[in-house]
């Protein structure tokens, strides 16, 4: 039985970038399974001028160049089918997490838009659009690098592309929360011990630990996920827990 695939066309200015990136590691053995088919398309082969321009001066000026919607559209026509979900890489996206990531995953075709200059003609969005994705609060040079980013991400999930799939249900965000320590060989190194619970060969002591010292993490570093995070009868009784210990470590110092 032929394995399932997910196919990613890229509209980008920059094609080069994406060559190093997916022809090493988790994505070039999903190409070569067959699971991820990935095309990256020069947008400027949309265009209709001698000098394959993508972009012009803004209306109203201002700095900068805009993509010009003829452009965009005319490429996403040519690629879109039944199913496809077209997504364009902007700041002014929602903030791209492991949820949306859970969700391109689960779609049998996805275009990405990775832009460049000021930014895109609003009809972009009105005519080519299905979602609109930032990387986070901050501005890069062109979309490629965000692109990158957001496909890794989401292929990673899809069934078959990695080889142990317990990792990626244990992620960082996977179930709302931090991921948990890690430790491997050498046992004590500059003094720092491994925990024994580790070593103890008692796998759900090691399972409670794993859980524990997760929330732990995520209430110290990020704990704006808790409210969300999907938490057992277990893990809300650990995090009283660490509430009881902070209430005691604030007793003893005074």
């Amino acid at each position: 039985m032929a394995s399932p695939q997910l196919t990613i066309d890229v509209l980008t200015l920059f094609p080069g970038m994406f060559a190093g990136y997916f022809d090493e590691s988790i994505m070039k053995r999903a190409r070569e399974k067959g699971i991820l088919a990935l095309t990256i398309h020069n947008l400027r082969d949309w265009a209709t001028d001698r000098h394959h321009a993508v972009d012009d001066t803004p209306y109203g000026g201002g700095a900068g160049m805009v993509m010009m919607v003829n452009v965009l559209h005319a490429a996403v026509q040519s690629l879109r089918r039944e199913g496809s979900r077209v997504v364009l890489l902007s700041p002014q996206g929602r903030v791209f997490n492991q949820g949306i990531a859970t969700e391109l995953s689960r779609t049998e075709h996805l275009i990405f838009i990775s832009g460049h200059y000021e930014g895109f003609d609003e009809r972009v969005r009105h005519l080519c659009v299905d979602d609109e994705l930032s990387v986070g609060d901050y501005v890069i040079s062109n979309g490629s690098l965000a692109a990158m980013l957001v496909i890794d991400a989401a292929v990673r999930l899809f069934p078959g592309v990695v080889g142990d799939e317990r990792s990626v249900q244990e992620d960082s965000f996977a179930e709302g929360i931090l991921d948990y320590p890690h430790y491997t060989r050498p046992r004590v190194f500059q003094g720092i011990a491994v925990p024994d619970v580790l070593l103890s060969g008692d796998h759900e002591e090691v399972r409670r630990w794993r859980r524990r010292e997760a929330l732990r993490r995520t209430r110290d570093r990020r704990p704006d996920l808790l409210p969300s995070a999907s938490l057992t009868p277990e893990d809300r009784a650990f995090l009283r827990e660490f509430d009881e210990e902070q209430k005691r470590g604030k007793e003893s110092d005074q």
